[in-house]
């Protein structure tokens, strides 16, 4: 492992559990590393900060037949993209259950050494939300003077908080800007991975970066998932009575408004699409 020359990189981290309903987060990072070419610039050490009864390790077949282990970790990819104004480093890995202030400290050490410019931190939720309708990705940076900057609300949060909420500090305290992109997911259709919320995810990026991100098969898979989930719900008179609640809900609170910047908003990101093409 070795670290590589990085442009005025950018950190995205995502963790699977708590954090990553329906893996709509872990699985946009999974996106970037399959979209573009990578390399790994370290690992956290699992025997740190991993309950192994939590989180076991699991064990498989190779190619040859023999058995191995995978441990429960945290890896950090470097990724070069010559064509964007600046590099990505990518975060991925299972919460840790114990020590996080150490863990969030580590993880800031390798920032400040790669001169990160922005921490970027995804997440998912189960939310009181219809699967049929567009997802609103909740965007909010750490502290006022961060988000009147970088155009996202200010995070209104109180409450119990994941690892993401612990980074998002850490990331503060050391002068570092910090944004977090959030995923609602329907509670009642949360047991499978949903594409449709990593493809809203990988949207929010987009304009969070000002970049182009090839979809490849997300918005396939994001159609197959709902027509899925739409013919799950049919078949319970009480979850489609439910679903067609949440539908009227948020039509009415959420009625599109064709106004001017929005339509320039979506035709600047078709022109960055294209021109990424």
């Amino acid at each position: 492992m070795s670290i590589p020359a990085l442009r005025n990189p950018k950190m995205v981290c995502a963790f699977g559990g708590w954090n990553d309903a329906g893996e709509s987060a872990t699985n946009a990072i999974s996106h970037l590393l399959e979209t573009w070419s990578h390399s790994l610039i370290a690992e956290m050490d699992s025997e740190d900060f991993y309950d192994y009864q939590v989180n076991r390790p699991m064990v498989s077949l190779d190619m040859s037949g023999d058995r191995q282990i995978t441990w429960p970790s945290t890896k950090i990819y470097g990724v070069s993209t010559p064509h964007l104004p600046f590099d990505l480093v990518l975060v991925q890995g299972l919460e840790p259950s114990m020590r996080w202030k150490s863990f969030a400290s580590e993880l800031m050490d390798l920032a400040d050494d790669l001169d990160i410019a922005l921490f970027v931190t995804l997440g998912g939720l189960l939310a009181d939300t219809p699967h049929s309708r567009p997802i609103s990705i909740s965007a909010t940076g750490t502290t006022q003077e961060i988000s009147k900057r970088l155009n996202v609300e200010v995070s209104r949060y109180e409450g119990p908080t994941g690892i993401l909420g612990v980074l998002q500090d850490s990331s503060m305290r050391r002068g570092i800007d910090a944004i977090s992109l959030w995923a609602p997911v329907p509670h009642y259709a949360s047991a499978a991975p949903s594409p449709k919320a990593t493809l809203a995810l990988i949207n929010a990026l987009e304009d969070a970066l000002s970049i182009s991100i090839p979809l490849g098969s997300l918005p396939e898979e994001s159609s197959s998932w709902q027509l899925t989930v739409d013919e799950l719900t049919k078949e319970d008179s009480d979850i489609a009575d439910y679903v067609r609640q949440l539908e009227a809900s948020k039509d009415e609170t959420e009625l599109p408004q064709a106004t001017g910047d929005s339509i320039a908003h979506e035709f600047e990101k078709y022109l960055r699409r294209q021109n990424g093409e």
